[in-house]
C-alpha cells in the first residue's frame, strides 16, 4: 500500500492531519514523503504541496529528532500544510483583494496575525479574517487609515450580501463606518 493511500485510510476512520502524519512517520517512513502523502490524501494539489513543504522541509522535515513525531505532525498543522484549500467565487476573490488592500494598510501587521490571515484566505473562511480585521487598527505613522476603513467597509458589505451571514458582520460593519467617517 503506497503512502498516500495510507494517509487516505487512517484520515477515513476519524485521525487528524498531525495524528495521521505521526502514525506513518512512526511506522519509519521518512518525514518529507510522508508529509506529501498526508497532503495528497487531503486533496491538496500537488504543486500547492510541493511550495508549503518547501516553505517547511529544512526547520522540520530534513533532520528529524527521535520521538518527535507528534510533535512534527502538530506543528506542519498549526503552520497550515495540511489546510485543505477552499475553491473561492468570484464574489470571494473580490472580498480576499479588499482585504489584502486593507492589510496593506495597516502600515505593518505582526507575523502571526498575517499568517492566520493568509490560513483563512487558503481556507475561505473570510469572516473570520474580516472580523480579525475589524478590531486592528491602522499604525499612526506607517498606516494608511482611510483606505484601511473605506476598504474593509467595502469588504463587510459584500460579506453581509452572501448567504447567511454571520450576525457579528453587522456590528463589525458599523464600526468600520463609523471609523472610515472619523478618519
Amino acid at each position: 500500500m503506497n503512502l498516500a493511500t495510507l494517509a487516505r485510510h487512517t484520515l477515513s476512520r476519524g485521525a487528524t492531519p498531525a495524528a495521521t502524519y505521526a502514525l506513518l512517520a512512526r511506522l519509519g517512513h521518512q518525514p518529507l514523503p510522508v508529509a506529501r502523502a498526508v497532503c495528497l490524501a487531503l486533496d491538496i494539489p500537488h504543486a500547492e504541496t510541493t511550495r508549503r513543504l518547501a516553505d517547511c522541509h529544512d526547520a522540520l522535515l530534513a533532520d528529524p529528532r527521535p520521538n518527535s513525531e507528534n510533535d512534527t505532525g502538530e506543528l506542519l498543522e498549526a503552520l497550515g500544510v495540511f489546510d485543505i484549500p477552499k475553491p473561492l467565487t468570484p464574489t470571494q476573490h473580490t472580498i480576499v483583494a479588499l482585504l489584502t488592500t486593507a492589510i496593506d494598510a495597516i502600515g505593518g501587521i505582526r507575523p502571526g496575525h498575517h499568517h492566520g490571515l493568509n490560513r483563512w484566505f487558503t481556507t475561505g473562511n473570510l469572516t473570520a479574517a474580516y472580523l480579525s480585521l475589524t478590531a486592528t487598527h491602522p499604525l499612526p505613522r506607517t498606516g494608511d487609515p482611510t483606505t484601511y476603513w473605506t476598504t474593509l467597509t467595502t469588504a463587510g458589505e459584500l460579506l453581509t450580501t452572501t448567504p447567511n451571514p454571520d450576525p457579528r458582520l453587522t456590528y463589525a460593519l458599523t464600526h468600520c463606518r463609523t471609523q472610515a467617517t472619523h478618519t
